[in-house]
């Protein structure tokens, strides 16, 4: 059945597809509305073959965050396991900082050539306090930020996977492998987030069944 299929028939089909296209559509999620677009072709989507590696990952990780933490009360999002490990929160501050340095990163491979790319010290910005604030508006901000990537992104070909870079500790990179380390670093924040949620809000009421589980927040 079609997402939208009509609940009655119309003999003249140009009037089922007029009436088809003219059905209000449901909520958009953040990422599939783009920011300012660029013209000059079509757009690629993440199901195109072209699409760099990882992309998709891209496109439904602030979904996937947003779901996990729609309920998530300010003790659940400022928890901390222990006092060198970070916070729901924290992770959060850290994804909206570290995704515009994703971002500059790839752009410059992009429109440089083999740029000098510096290393990023995430321990520098956590001893800075960057990483404090409410984490509602991390989050926010970390889809505002991974809008604006996408929106670029979307437009590259998979030949631009080839364009490299001088990472100030690893060397020579290519644009490919920053595209697989974006996707990767998303999904290990992903689970660092469900554990750390799981381990403070559903653990402790778990009762017995307590003892089939370890947790690692």
């Amino acid at each position: 059945m079609a997402l939208f299929a009509l609940p009655f028939q119309i003999p003249n089909l140009k009037s089922q597809i007029f009436l088809y296209l003219h059905l209000p559509l449901p909520p958009t999620p953040f990422a599939l509305h783009p920011a300012k677009l660029p013209l000059g072709g079509p757009m690629k989507t993440s199901t195109s073959p072209e699409t760099l590696p990882g992309f998709e990952v891209l496109e439904q990780t602030p979904i996937i965050i947003e779901k996990i933490l729609l309920a998530a009360s300010p003790d659940a999002l400022h928890w901390k396991p222990a006092p060198d490990r970070w916070s729901i929160g924290e992770v959060l501050a850290h994804l909206a900082e570290v995704e515009t340095v994703f971002f500059r990163r790839a752009r410059r491979m992009v429109e440089e050539s083999d740029p000098a790319i510096e290393a990023y010290d995430q321990n520098a910005s956590y001893a800075a306090g960057r990483y404090s604030g409410d984490p509602k508006e991390h989050l926010r901000r970390f889809c505002h930020e991974r809008d604006l990537s996408l929106s670029w992104l979307r437009y590259l070909p998979a030949a631009a996977g080839a364009r490299t870079a001088v990472h100030s500790e690893l060397g020579p990179i290519t644009l490919n492998q920053l595209m697989n380390e974006w996707a990767f670093h998303d999904l290990g924040h992903i689970r660092q987030i469900s554990e750390l949620y799981r381990s403070r809000v559903f653990y402790p009421k778990m009762g017995p069944f307590q003892r089939y589980y370890t947790i690692k927040p």
